[in-house]
């Protein structure tokens, strides 16, 4: 019958092994993928490995740093390194591999190295870097001609940003009262999120590069760890990509990111980038104050010689404007009194005209009155002669049907009442019968 034994016996026999088997410690390389301190000031780590070609985890190992060491490694780690120690850094640690018979396998971290950070991180940057000049797109952002004085402006940032309120105030609040058009589209500016979200806002602006001059990325400093999206090629190759310039002040005071160096103009913080943009709107403003003052000058002086030249023209000219003018006097002397004796001359034949055409007009006169009054004198007698009072008395009568005189039977029916006038009498009639002309 097989031997029995106890769980504590079974994992005191694995930690005596353990211990046999790694009695000293040893220098690690891992990534931190979880980290939690406790309130006891403990620190619990998830330590990962990954296969570098894959990017698939090959390795997995809980460590533990205590708070008696914890309170020494971390600020000596982050003073040294300017990294904040936490998830996503590949670290080189110190550790002591312990068995315990109620909490199991663990790792205890004893000293850590932030020189091998720092290569790290330096070595996956330069891997960046030779990569893009491989694709031959390093260059290709900084290619793009700036604008003279960008006003229009695509904004990458977090509103909760430290930099982001300094960027506004300084731009828009500066002191020569140049105007800028400001659209934020928001991003995530650190962790797990940032690079899909910075790729993502770049995105967006694309559809719209006729509209906006430049994009800005600001962000207002933090550890080297909270900015190493800004290293990522993905990043960094969008930007390159970019058709309009992007002007890059991540806050940086003592490291360049990847995103700085393919960007098209690299400030150190937001404030600057305002700054620069500020500065670039005056030095046009200087420039065409400038041209303005020039063009006054030149004009001035293009006026006050043309005057010159104009008046030496006039003291040449004088003289023969005169000899011009005299001769001219003169020949108008002449065409005036010429012109005088003709229009006496006209005047008085026209005077002798009009005498005569008075005469002839009177005598014309005279004869066509004397014709007009013996024709009148005509006419009235043949109207007298034509009066229906002469005509009775000689003998005729007048027939009236209706009170209208009747000049034929046309309008004439059988027992239509008629009245004949003759010079003193009248006689009514009754039609008895209406004989027409044949033909009629």
């Amino acid at each position: 019958m097989e031997e029995k034994t106890t769980l504590y016996e079974l994992n005191n026999r694995i930690r005596n092994s353990i211990e046999h088997s790694f009695p000293d410690s040893y220098w690690v390389i891992a990534e931190i993928s979880e980290l939690k301190t406790n309130h006891s000031g403990h620190c619990y780590l998830e330590l990962i490995e990954k296969d570098p070609n894959q990017d698939k985890i090959i390795a997995r190992a809980r460590a533990t740093i205590w708070s008696y060491t914890f309170r020494m490694l971390k600020p000596f780690f982050e003073t040294a390194s300017g990294i904040t120690l936490d998830k996503g850094i590949k670290i080189l640690v110190k550790v002591r591999v312990t068995f315990h018979e109620q909490y199991g396998l663990s790792i205890n971290i004893l000293d850590i190295d932030p020189g091998y950070t720092l290569g790290d991180m330096a070595r996956k940057r330069q891997e960046t870097m030779d990569k893009l000049e491989k694709d031959g797109v390093l260059e290709m952002n900084k290619q793009i001609p700036f604008p003279t004085a960008p006003q229009r402006i695509a904004l990458i940032s977090s509103e909760t940003a430290a930099g982001y309120e300094d960027f506004l105030n300084q731009l828009l609040s500066n002191t020569y009262g140049f105007t800028y058009y400001v659209k934020l589209f928001p991003a995530k500016m650190q962790g797990d999120e940032a690079i899909p979200s910075l790729i993502m806002a770049l995105d967006k602006i694309y559809p719209h590069e006729d509209f906006f001059d430049i994009v800005t990325i600001i962000r207002g400093g933090g550890s080297k760890a909270d900015l190493s999206c800004f290293d990522s090629y993905d990043l960094a190759y969008h930007i390159t990509q970019f058709p309009l310039p992007v002007v890059t002040g991540i806050g940086h005071e003592q490291d360049t990111s990847v995103a700085d160096l393919v960007a098209h103009t690299k400030l150190k913080t937001p404030t600057a980038v305002a700054e620069f943009l500020i500065m670039q709107t005056f030095s046009l403003d200087q420039y065409l104050a400038e041209l303005r003052s020039t063009a006054i000058v030149l004009v001035n002086e293009c006026l006050q010689n043309k005057q010159e030249h104009i008046d030496n023209l006039g003291r040449k000219f004088t003289p023969v404007i005169n000899n011009i003018l005299l001769k001219n006097d003169r020949i108008l002397d002449q065409l005036a009194y010429s012109f005088e004796k003709r229009t006496n001359r006209f005047l008085q034949e026209k005077k002798d005209f009009l005498k005569y055409s008075q005469s002839a007009l009177q005598s014309f006169s005279g004869k066509y009155l004397l014709e007009k009054r013996h024709y009148l004198q005509i006419a009235l007698k043949t109207i007298k002669y034509m009066d229906p009072k002469k005509v009775l008395e000689r003998g005729y009568s007048l027939t009236y049907h209706n009170g209208r005189i009747i000049r034929n039977a046309s309008g004439l029916a059988r027992g239509d009442l008629i009245t004949t006038k003759f010079e003193r009498d009248e006689v009514n009639s009754k039609v008895e019968k209406v004989i027409r002309e044949r033909g009629k």
